[in-house]
């Protein structure tokens, strides 16, 4: 039986090993890395699943990230991801498991006071869709790199928060400033 853990108590070492795997060593390339750049995952609503063997099977990771208007004003979000399952163990409910852990977590921060942080991810519409994450409201938003619009997926119950143009980018302590004034 799988068991769900903080990502904390896995060894870095060992979920970098299984992002290489499931992504390819090229994987800082990507845009998500860049909207992510320099910050550091919410420890609280990150998870890792281990294999009934307790072998680390998969991993899901959850961001500060913000969308900066056109007049400089940044917006807070929680960015989804990388979700990663070993190569060899998707389609085992180990992704699954991992995202109703997160999004479980955000939901629960909510229900306990925190804002409505809405969630954002680059991932397949379809496949993300059962958590109700759609690329309706993100048409205008920009990403500080190439990416497919119709995989830049938004999860939130008000999307009316949200500006409707915008560039992602990490929520930092400047962004934090900025946000005060």
């Amino acid at each position: 039986m799988a068991t769900l853990v903080p990502l904390s108590a896995v060894d870095p070492a060992l979920v970098e090993q299984l992002l290489d795997a499931a992504f390819g060593e090229q994987r800082h390339a990507r845009t998500a890395y860049r909207i992510r750049d320099g910050v550091d995952y919410l420890p609280a609503m990150s998870f890792a699943v281990l294999d009934e063997e307790d072998y680390l099977a998969g991993s899901i990771q959850l961001w500060p990230v913000a969308l900066t208007d056109p007049k400089g004003r940044p917006h807070p979000l929680i960015m989804v991801g990388p979700v990663a399952v070993v190569p060899g163990r998707q389609g085992e409910g180990f992704g699954r498991a991992l995202m109703a852990a997160s999004l479980g977590a955000v939901d629960a921060a909510f229900d306990q006071g925190a804002p409505p942080f809405p969630q954002v991810m680059i991932g397949d519409p379809e496949y993300y869709g059962q958590w109700s994450f759609t690329a309706e409201h993100t048409g205008d938003w920009h990403c500080p790199g190439p990416f497919e619009r119709e995989r830049l997926l938004l999860r939130t119950g008000n999307p009316a928060i949200l500006p409707p143009e915008g560039m992602l980018g990490p929520w930092t302590a400047e962004t934090s400033a900025a946000a005060k004034d």
